[in-house]
C-alpha cells in the first residue's frame, strides 16, 4: 500500500493536536482509487477511530478529527467514499456523489468495507475499531451498523437518521451513539425517536446526546450551523463512548 506524507491541517476541534505522525494512504475498490488519512498517537494506541466524511468529501474537517483522535491516544483514520479523483466543486457535485451511494446501498457498503480492510492492513492499527461520521458520514455510520460490520461501535454526528426501506438493525452487534441537534432540519426529533425505537426493538445498546437549538452541521466551523458549545459536548460524549467500548 502506497503511503504519502500529508501536511497537517488546521482544525476547529477543541482537542489538543499532537499526533506522533500522520500520512495519507491509497487503496482501491474495483477500478476506483480512494485516498484516506491516518494519524497515529504517541505510544500504544487505545483503539482505532474510523471517520467518514461529510457530503463534500474528505477534507480538512475529517483530517483534523483524525489528528484529534491521535492526540487522545487513538489511531484516527479518515476514509474516502467518493474516490481520489471525484470532482467536488460544489452543491451539484456533492449531491451527485451522495445520491449515487444512497441509490445503491450495496455499493455504499462495499466502499465502506474496502476502507475498513485498507485501514486494518495498515501497520500498528488496533483491530478494535469504532466507525464515526459527520452528516453524510453519520448516515454512513448507521449504514455500517445495519450492515452488521464487526466493529466495536458506531457514532453518528448530525447524520441522516432514516432507515431505508427493507433495512433494519437486526444484524447490529455493537453499541450505537447518536449526537444530534434538536433543531436539525434534515433529520428531526421524530426521526430520532423512530431510530431509538428501532434500536430498542433490536436489542442494540444505544445512547443519544441531543444539543438543544443546534442545527445540522454544528461541528463544522465554516458552516452557518457551527455551534461551539454543541461541538464541545459532542466531542466529550465521543470520548466517553470510546472509553466504554475500548
Amino acid at each position: 500500500m502506497k503511503l504519502r506524507l500529508l501536511a497537517l491541517a488546521s482544525t476547529c476541534a477543541t482537542f489538543a493536536l499532537t499526533p506522533a505522525w500522520a500520512e495519507n494512504f491509497e487503496y482501491t475498490h474495483g477500478d476506483t482509487v480512494f485516498q484516506g488519512f491516518v494519524a497515529m498517537p504517541d505510544g500504544e494506541a487505545r483503539g482505532t477511530v474510523l471517520i467518514i466524511h461529510d457530503w463534500d468529501g474528505l477534507n480538512d474537517h475529517e483530517i483534523a478529527r483524525a489528528q484529534a483522535m491521535a492526540a487522545e491516544g487513538y489511531v484516527g483514520i479518515a476514509l474516502d467514499l467518493f474516490g481520489r479523483d471525484a470532482v467536488l466543486d460544489g452543491f451539484e457535485d456533492f449531491r451527485r456523489e451522495t445520491g449515487a451511494l444512497y441509490a445503491d446501498r450495496a455499493e455504499f457498503r462495499a466502499r465502506m468495507q474496502a476502507g475498513l480492510e485498507a485501514a486494518a492492513a495498515l501497520e500498528n492499527v488496533p483491530a478494535s475499531m469504532v466507525l464515526t461520521g459527520y452528516c453524510f458520514g453519520g448516515a454512513a455510520a448507521l449504514e455500517g451498523a445495519r450492515a452488521g460490520f464487526d466493529l466495536a461501535g458506531f457514532v453518528s454526528f448530525h447524520g441522516g437518521l432514516g432507515t431505508p426501506e427493507g433495512q433494519d438493525y437486526s444484524a447490529t452487534s455493537a453499541p450505537v451513539l447518536v449526537l444530534h441537534g434538536s433543531a436539525d432540519p434534515v433529520s428531526g426529533m421524530a426521526d430520532l425517536a423512530s431510530l431509538m425505537d428501532q434500536l430498542q426493538a433490536a436489542s442494540v445498546p444505544h445512547h443519544a446526546r441531543i444539543f438543544g437549538g443546534a442545527r445540522h452541521s454544528f461541528t463544522v466551523e465554516t458552516s452557518n450551523d457551527w455551534d461551539p458549545a454543541a461541538n464541545a459536548g459532542a466531542e466529550a460524549a465521543l470520548l466517553d463512548f470510546l472509553s466504554d467500548v475500548f
